[in-house]
């Protein structure tokens, strides 16, 4: 028992890597699951530069290879000078990519090949708005090429958030128990001030119940509780007196269902002595009563 104790926090600790290293796999197959693949990219790239020809009457000339300027940028080009409606690209470009769930937000820059210089650019953007500017002009014919800017969606995934809360929470279930034992095996002093109730010492300093055979830990509030019903034995204490006193006065708010879980908790651990009743009193509060055993 006393190794198991030992190894306990390395347990924990392996226990809550292995979480993590399951985890950051999963993510990793998620990412790798919804990354589109290159040859798609370029296929479908490759089809709106084939649509934009057929528009123009032009079905013998062919778009030349996609090159890749960066992670997100691809241009396409064409073997020969072509002209269009500005409203053809934009329309054709929406058309497509939402056929082939390409990319939700993108920027498209149409600029001429020997000044580099942009003649035509829209975004498609959910976050800020599409924009869309230079529709209805003509564009005459010439030497073109089309950048697409495939923008990276920021999507928060929930899984990262789960990487930081699993160890968390493993150390935090820890140190609590940790913490719940230290406070149950520290000593009372001999001459520590007590309140009898019924089989039971209630040391409110240190929010402990003992009796000769056990020592039970109270919370902070189950100690304000109790002690304010040991000074109202037999007498109705108001919901409302216990949601000012254990709770409002350090500013929380709580509604009566709060005291209802309080009074559950302290019933549960006084439940070693029968003598030791909460009685329901309806619409108003509790009456903590000690019933006098048959001599």
């Amino acid at each position: 028992m006393d190794n198991f104790a030992v190894m306990k926090p390395f347990i924990l600790f392996g226990s809550s890597m292995l979480v993590v290293v399951i985890l950051m796999a999963a993510v990793a197959f998620n990412n790798k699951k919804n990354e589109i693949p290159e040859k798609h990219v370029e296929v479908v790239l490759r089809d709106i530069g084939h649509q934009l020809l057929l528009s123009a009457n032009d079905s013998s000339s062919r778009v030349l290879p996609v090159k890749k300027l960066n992670s997100t940028t691809y241009q396409v080009s064409f073997q020969k000078n072509v002209g269009f409606i500005s409203d053809t690209l934009i329309n054709i470009v929406q058309r497509t990519f939402q056929k082939n769930v390409l990319a939700r937000e993108y920027i498209v820059n149409l600029r001429n090949c020997e000044q580099k210089e942009t003649v035509l650019a829209f975004e498609i953007n959910g976050k800020t708005g599409d924009l869309t500017p230079c529709r209805g002009r003509k564009l005459e014919v010439g030497c073109y090429v089309i950048e697409f800017d495939l923008l990276k969606e920021t999507t928060f995934n929930f899984l990262w958030l789960l990487l930081l809360l699993i160890p968390l929470g493993f150390a935090g279930f820890y140190m609590k128990e940790k913490l719940q034992k230290k406070e149950a095996k520290e000593p009372v002093a001999a001459d520590a001030e007590y309140i009898q109730v019924g089989r039971f010492q209630f040391y409110t300093g240190n929010n402990l119940l003992k009796n000769e055979h056990t020592t039970i830990t109270l919370s902070e509030k189950e100690t304000k509780a109790l002690k304010i019903f040991t000074q109202n034995i037999n007498q109705v204490v108001e919901r409302e007196k216990l949601m000012k006193d254990i709770w409002e006065e350090e500013g929380i708010v709580v509604i009566s269902r709060n005291v209802d879980v309080l009074v559950s908790k302290l019933r549960k651990k006084l439940s070693a002595d029968n003598s030791l009743k909460f009685i329901n009193v309806h619409g108003k509060g509790y009456k903590f009563i000690i019933e006098q055993e048959p001599v």
